[in-house]
């Protein structure tokens, strides 16, 4: 764990948040500035830092939260209706937040086109 992280603390429960889903890999709570209807961040329970930090050690994290997608988006009643999953990585790629995340964003038709000009 990364002292500094906000999502490690949202981790350990020194900051407060709307938890959706959660088991011993995986935490999945909504987003405080939500895009869509729903918009929950997936986050794996350790501390990696984005998609580049992925290696054969911490991969099981990130499987787990594969697999968790499917339980969010039953439990936020999208599953039937679609949604989409966004992972930002790096500074040119939008990721604010240096602890590797997914959004599960649906609730809404949202289109193919995700980049606008």
């Amino acid at each position: 764990m990364d002292e500094n992280c906000i999502f490690c603390k949202i981790i350990n429960k020194e900051i407060p948040s709307t938890m959706v889903y959660e088991d011993e890999y995986v935490c999945a709570f909504k987003d405080l500035n939500p895009v869509a209807p729903v918009h929950v961040l997936v986050i794996p329970k350790i501390h990696i830092q984005d998609l580049e930090h992925v290696n054969e050690e911490n991969s099981i994290y990130v499987s787990k939260v594969q697999e968790a997608f499917k339980k969010v988006s039953e439990i936020m009643g999208v599953n039937e209706t679609g949604y989409r999953v966004i992972c930002n990585c790096g500074e040119d790629g939008g990721q604010e937040v240096k602890h590797l995340h997914y959004h599960l964003i649906g609730g809404k038709k949202l289109g193919a086109k995700i980049i606008h000009d």
